[in-house]
């Protein structure tokens, strides 16, 4: 199944990228190049991972790596990365804003 980021995702990436580099420039590629990988392992096997508990209607689900939360949801004919988030976040005040 074909892996699809939206826009958020790869501002997300991106971000992240920017924060791991004030720190560590040579890991800020790599780190973003595995979190890139795992978002496109989701299409080989999309239903490995768990609904959100408390959102399980909306169909998004969680991977992590790392310290970070990639959510997705499995379309009919693709998986879509919605968002990459650090752990510590209050996800869902960004993924359910309502």
């Amino acid at each position: 199944m074909r892996v699809v980021l939206t826009e958020a995702a790869w501002a997300d990436m991106l971000n992240i990228g920017l924060v791991i580099k004030e720190h560590n420039a040579s890991r800020a590629e790599s780190f973003v190049d595995e979190l890139y990988d795992r978002c496109k392992q989701l299409g080989d096997m999309p239903f490995a991972y768990p609904l959100l508990p408390d959102h399980k209607a909306t169909g998004i689900r969680r991977r992590v790596h790392g310290n970070y939360l990639i959510f997705y949801r499995v379309e009919d004919d693709a998986v879509q990365i919605i968002h990459i988030l650090h752990g510590a976040m209050d996800y869902e005040r960004l993924l359910f804003p309502e």
